[in-house]
């Protein structure tokens, strides 16, 4: 029903598009354009006007989702050849470094089309479609507040503004600290709760539930160290909610699944439905040397460390789902008419260069032991048979394994309630042994390795580590895991401060005199 949506998406533009043809046929008539005044009069219109809002979740270059990857590769465990992960895994940041800029720019050009939103939704009178354009209300009140915790989970000190943009003299200030913004997704999260509904069908499915906003809330909540009021929001989903865990982890990221089962929440992706809605994950994500003719293109710059792939436990049946195991290769050409396939070792030559842990060129390709490479591809996001202009699997950003693992964090951080019980689900899916009996602090390390392998190549754990750690603190899970970074690979870096929050763009400092930079940064 994605390409339902995402065709709607499309027809918006087109609508646009047709008025200011119509308007300009006739030069002596003033042009004639859409904007909220003389486009949003039905609950019809307003349906297709929040479409905008989630627009943005689709992954382009540089896009919401590829942002994040590059904000990964702080940690080093994710590693990348392009200049934005290559600078990052260097721990090189900058406030006027594009990624920072894009990521920053998408969020509230989302959040204003989201208050444009419900500000028309709360003024428009339609009767007889009253239930419609509360829903919507409810799916822009969870968009804005999806984008807001995007915010706070990178720069904590954003602009709070729960205001369309009228005129250029209305600048939002960061005053009143990330506890502002804490308090509206608090309050946006629990209105659209209320407003939407648990589940879609036909054309709708893909659109934001009652339970993603719930998990939005949820995730807020252990920022917040709320932890008694996270595990009861955890609890209202994992007990009522109806969603349960795939058997199969690789059903989380493969088409014949989307919008179905544990999947919370997902960004629509569909080239064929509008060829403007697609992403670069293959380019990027493709292991370089698999062949073009097969449907290999781009860059292939992205991939995570042979030594994390490694860190497995060889009997986790996540690890299918995760990383590509195996490909034709290219590197050799054909060989009696077909391509050589290549397998994943941990005995491969691997190293941080551009072509490191790929086949080596000199390699027999009828010895299945030189037949090897080192690299971790992510098979969670590529579509190896397909280009980047007919990609189709969806976006994942909430599902219910994140909320398992926060409720065990939840139980484990307040004392209170079974704290094994619901990373036990996760782990037994995983094929793995269940865990008893660890203490509180050694239950926190398990949760977050746990975290980690669970969520690679899903861009959340530079949030979740930060968020865990201090530098130089009894506590400092990120700052554990850049020191390793650097020690492995030999690399002239280690733990700073600045590392724990990114700085609020520059030329958002340099426009809006009412935003403060984070104090690190100043």
């Amino acid at each position: 029903m994605k390409k339902s949506f995402l065709y709607k998406i499309r027809l918006t533009g087109l609508s646009a598009l047709l008025f200011a043809v119509a308007g300009c046929s006739d030069l002596k008539e003033k042009p004639d354009f859409i904007n909220p005044d003389t486009f949003y009069k039905t609950a019809t219109e307003l349906a297709l006007g929040v479409n905008a809002v989630y627009d943005d979740l689709n992954s382009q270059y540089s896009g919401y989702f590829y942002d994040r990857y590059v904000f990964e590769c702080l940690i080093g465990y994710q590693v990348g050849w392009e200049k934005g992960p290559l600078q990052y895994n260097l721990g090189n940041v900058n406030p006027a470094d594009e990624y920072i800029e894009a990521y920053w720019g998408i969020c509230y050009r989302s959040i204003n089309r989201a208050n444009a939103i419900i500000e028309t939704a709360e003024a428009m009178k339609d009767p007889a479609n009253d239930a419609l354009i509360k829903r919507v209300k409810g799916e822009a009140l969870f968009l804005r507040a999806f984008y807001y915790y995007s915010l706070i989970s990178y720069f904590d000190n954003v602009p709070l503004t729960t205001k369309s943009t009228q005129n250029i003299s209305e600048l939002p200030s960061n005053s009143g600290g990330k506890a502002a913004v804490i308090g509206q997704i608090y309050a946006d999260t629990k209105a659209a709760a209320e407003l939407l509904p648990a589940s879609y069908t036909g054309a709708d499915i893909g659109r934001a539930t009652k339970w993603a906003a719930k998990s939005i809330l949820m995730k807020t909540q252990l920022w917040d160290e709320k932890w008694a009021e996270a595990k009861a929001t955890g609890e209202d989903i994992i007990n009522n909610s109806g969603i349960t865990l795939f058997a199969d982890f690789s059903h989380n990221f493969d088409l014949a699944h989307e919008n179905q089962g544990e999947r919370i929440f997902e960004a629509q992706v569909s080239a064929t439905a509008n060829p403007n809605e697609f992403n670069v994950h293959s380019m990027h994500f493709n292991p370089e040397d698999f062949p073009s003719e097969l449907g290999g293109s781009g860059w292939s710059w992205l991939s995570a460390t042979q030594e994390f792939r490694a860190s497995y436990d060889p009997k986790d049946k996540r690890i299918e789902g995760t990383f590509i195991e195996s490909y034709p290769t290219g590197r050799f050409g054909k060989i009696n008419g077909t391509y050589p396939i290549v397998h994943w070792s941990e005995k491969a030559d691997y190293n941080l260069s551009r072509f490191g842990g790929v086949v080596k060129s000199d390699a027999n390709p009828k010895d299945p032991a030189q037949m090897i490479f080192g690299k971790a591809w992510a098979a969670k996001i590529v579509e190896l048979d397909k280009s980047n202009a007919a990609t189709e699997k969806n976006t994942i950003y909430i599902r219910l394994a994140d909320i398992l693992l926060s409720h065990s964090e939840a139980c484990n951080e307040s004392g209170q309630g079974d704290a094994f019980a619901s990373i036990n689900k996760v782990r037994a899916r995983a094929g793995l042994a269940a865990l008893k009996g660890l203490s509180q602090a050694a239950l926190r390390d398990a949760i977050i390795h746990e975290r980690m392998q669970e969520f690679v190549f899903e861009q959340v754990m530079y949030p979740e580590l930060r968020r865990k750690s201090k530098l130089g603190g009894p506590q400092d899970y990120l700052g554990k895991e850049i020191k390793h970074f650097a020690e492995k690979y030999k690399l002239d870096r280690a733990p700073k401060e600045r590392d724990y929050v990114l700085p609020l763009p520059q030329k958002e400092l340099l426009g809006n005199p009412n935003v403060k930079q984070n104090a690190i940064w100043q």
